[in-house]
């Protein structure tokens, strides 16, 4: 296992941002750590850099315990902290060197360097200072100076927050490619990324792990609470009629015979429809069913 969280718990004061918390992240895996704000997230990852110690519990990293002083253990991971700290004084090219050096790698640090702004596409930016860079590149600058060091262990907290649907895109690719070798843990409020590029949901609320699952079997674990269906009739039919139809306790018109049905309970309700359909000479032209998400999963779990 690269990452191994076990029972661990943090005090601030009297209050308890992580209750016994544990969970195993594997060797090559991309596992998202979802929370509502306060949660615990940004805390737990704090504990797993070494950023701050657990109150109890621990944490291990390739095998080695994270609170020990062993630099070793820090060489292993990288970290793109909330709000990606940077200087904003210093050229980029200038600021991954001095990164570079920190780790005392025994790789070049010119080639580090130049390998990491090639990968992460800083090329037409390398010569600039960071203060003067886009929101965008400065995410780019942020996971450059995590990977520099070519760690097998990414540990990223929010890694798009505050960017635009092309730079969320650029910076979601980046982060799918390092994964390819990589163990990488990331927190996210989009559940779209989480889609996109993660194996494994872990999600946390008032510190305490509520769900951890494959992302495919995640939805699995609620029951739903309700069920919208999407049915185009042949002609147009009235909300009335269509409130009449077992558990549909509302009705939205689309437009002309295409409408909504929200219904309670988990019985599937598109037989009814069908069955309403021929009992008031209607023949159904589509009929869809809204499937889970994990939005749903999220505001079910954290009680959203």
């Amino acid at each position: 296992m690269s990452i191994v969280a076990d029972k661990v718990t943090k005090l601030y004061g009297e209050q308890k941002a992580l209750d016994n918390v544990s969970f195993e992240v594997r060797t090559g895996e991309i596992v998202a750590f979802l929370g509502p704000n306060g949660a615990g997230k940004s805390t737990m990852m704090k504990i797993i850099t070494g950023f701050i110690p657990a109150s109890s519990g621990s944490v291990t990293v390739n095998g080695m315990d994270i609170s020990a002083e062993n630099p070793e253990t820090k060489k292993c991971i990288g970290y793109l902290p909330e709000n990606n700290p940077l200087y904003p004084e210093m050229y980029v090219k200038e600021y991954l060197g001095f990164v570079a050096s920190v780790y005392k790698s025994e790789i070049p640090v010119r080639k580090q360097i130049d390998d990491i702004i090639k990968v992460t596409g800083l090329t037409p930016e390398q010569k600039k200072k960071i203060g003067s860079l886009s929101k965008g590149f400065r995410q780019r600058v942020g996971l450059a100076q995590a990977l520099i060091h070519n760690p097998t262990v990414l540990i990223l907290d929010e890694p798009t927050a505050g960017l635009d649907p092309n730079q969320i895109v650029e910076i979601r690719n980046l982060i799918r490619d390092a994964g390819r070798n990589k163990t990488i843990l990331l927190s996210t409020h989009i559940m779209q990324e989480v889609e996109a590029i993660c194996d494994r949901v872990i999600i946390i609320d008032k510190g305490v792990i509520v769900a951890d699952e494959n992302k495919n079997n995640i939805y699995s674990i609620i029951k739903r609470k309700r069920q919208i269906i999407r049915v185009e009739f042949d002609k147009p039919v009235g909300e009335p009629q269509l409130l009449g139809i077992k558990n549909v306790i509302k009705a939205w018109q689309i437009n002309d015979a295409l409408w909504n049905l929200e219904a309670e309970g988990d019985e599937d309700i598109r037989p009814a429809v069908f069955t309403f359909a021929v009992n008031n000479d209607l023949k159904v032209l589509s009929l869809q069913k809204e499937e889970s998400n994990l939005e749903e999963v999220f505001r079910q779990l954290t009680g959203g």
